[in-house]
């Protein structure tokens, strides 16, 4: 548990200082420049992510069981996944209604993805793996609309394509993840058949 802590917080306190020291990061980005700031930020975020998943996993070896969730939360689960893979596509396809409309759809898929997973899974280890990254998107994403509000930011304009071309992809992306991709990334099936 403590690897798994230990992961979190380097790699959520990354993507926190932009909330958190906005000021201290532009320094940052303005002494070092903003391709060596840039590698920085991300060699830090890879080790702590790397840390908090085998940590994670150390979790499941011996876990403590806090609630045992009724099996129709899976099927929850499943549902809810749909529209957060859609709205991690949204974060990349330029020019999709969604993006335009909800703005940052990364962190509202992430929270998404956090609570879905917090329904399924009552084990101390994926209480706080998945309630930390919970946390931190609401945290995170509430400081992306100020940031936007105080910029006087407005939607950009969509296309029906960029956002035909999200929800295809986004389908895709999650049924390639659910029938295949997830039992092989994380071991678990991510749909119990039976």
């Amino acid at each position: 548990m403590i690897v798994m802590i230990l992961g979190l917080v380097i790699f959520l306190g990354m993507h926190s200082v932009r909330i958190v020291a906005d000021d201290w990061r532009r320094e940052q980005i303005a002494r070092l420049g903003e391709p060596s700031w840039k590698g920085v930020y991300s060699l830090v975020s890879v080790v702590g992510l790397a840390l908090a998943i085998w940590g994670f996993g150390q979790t499941r070896l011996d876990p403590s069981v806090v609630w045992f969730p009724p099996m129709g939360l899976r099927h929850g689960v499943a549902l809810l996944m749909i529209p957060a893979i859609i709205l991690l596509v949204a974060a990349y396809v330029p020019g999709n209604a969604i993006r335009a409309r909800l703005g940052h759809p990364m962190l509202l898929a992430v929270k998404l993805w956090a609570f879905a997973h917090l329904l399924a899974n009552g084990r101390l280890g994926d209480i706080v793996f998945f309630g930390a990254f919970l946390a931190w998107a609401i945290v995170a994403f509430a400081a992306a609309r100020r940031r936007d509000r105080a910029a006087g930011l407005t939607a950009p304009p969509s296309r029906l394509p960029a956002t035909l071309a999200t929800l295809v992809i986004g389908l895709v992306a999650y049924y390639l993840f659910a029938m295949h991709l997830h039992v092989w990334v994380t071991g678990v099936p991510a749909i119990a058949m039976g």
